[in-house]
């Protein structure tokens, strides 16, 4: 009787691991069984990003200060680009922590099978759990950076600065919930495809870099010719910069229906991502 109890409750917590036989077998479920190790890799990945570095977390709090400061002295002062008439700091702050969050994502999440070889290769869980972590951690810093910002803002409309924030501040979890799975998307095709070809490793910092300067980051979209205009807008990342400044300073020069077009890019990108990820995870192993 207890010999038949023991093997009831080992039936009840078998779990069968095999290769995967179908591009549409994504298993997204497993990520919900496997929350508790998605936290840890969070956390991870969180406290070891400035671990060993004199000033610690308090680099998540200079970083965006130090670069709005140099983006203001370079491209508001120097260069004299137009800002729309709003505070320069404020203008390139807003640009600036959106722009990262999404960077972070994309560059961080293209080198997931490259510098998880060692794990992948010794223990089972899904793999888009790393990823996915990576994501949520920076999701963290834009938080604290978001924070910053905001503190600029007040202080700025305590002194007087005609700021218009509106209706459209409720949009932006929408905003950062695009900018995540436009950042994982892009990301797994990427580490997806540099199992076999190394080189778009070190294609992807820069090319983000120059995908910058394709955003109205340091510009306002108001500031483009119209020749010119459609090329700016075909960029997904326009929408969410455009609406952000929108709702917190009040000024924008697009159609706020644009952010459809970065919906469907997000779910096109992300899901194509996870098909080729899920195919070239049960192979990679003999590739990487």
């Amino acid at each position: 009787m207890v010999s038949e109890n023991i093997v009831s409750s080992k039936d009840e917590w078998d779990l069968i691991i095999q290769p995967q036989r179908s591009w549409w077998d994504l298993h997204f479920k497993e990520l919900w069984h496997y929350r508790d190790l998605i936290r840890l890799l969070v956390w991870r990945d969180f406290v070891a990003y400035y671990k060993q570095t004199i000033l610690g977390p308090l680099w998540y709090v200079i970083q965006p200060v130090l670069t709005t400061v140099v983006f203001t002295v370079i491209f508001g002062n120097i260069a004299n680009l137009s800002t729309d008439g709003l505070p320069p700091f404020l203008f390139y702050m807003a640009g600036n922590i959106v722009w990262s969050y999404f960077s972070a994502c994309l560059v961080s999440t293209s080198t997931t099978f490259t510098v998880n070889a060692g794990i992948f290769g010794k223990v089972y869980f899904p793999r888009l759990s790393m990823p996915l972590s990576v994501v949520i951690s920076n999701l963290i810093s834009f938080a604290i950076r978001f924070a910053i910002f905001l503190c600029f803002l007040a202080y700025f409309i305590l002194s007087g600065t005609h700021l218009r924030p509106n209706i459209w501040i409720l949009s932006v979890p929408v905003l950062v919930i695009i900018m995540a799975f436009m950042g994982l998307g892009c990301g797994i095709i990427i580490s997806s495809l540099t199992t076999k070809y190394r080189d778009l490793h070190q294609l992807v910092s820069f090319g983000v870099q120059l995908l910058m300067y394709a955003t109205p980051v340091i510009y306002p979209l108001s500031s483009i010719d119209d020749a010119w205009r459609w090329l700016i807008l075909v960029n997904p990342m326009t929408p969410i910069v455009e609406i952000f400044r929108l709702a917190f300073l009040g000024v924008s020069d697009i159609n706020p229906a644009y952010l459809l077009y970065s919906m469907g890019f997000t779910v096109l990108i992300f899901f194509g991502g996870a098909l080729i990820f899920n195919r070239v995870e049960s192979t990679f192993m003999d590739t990487v």
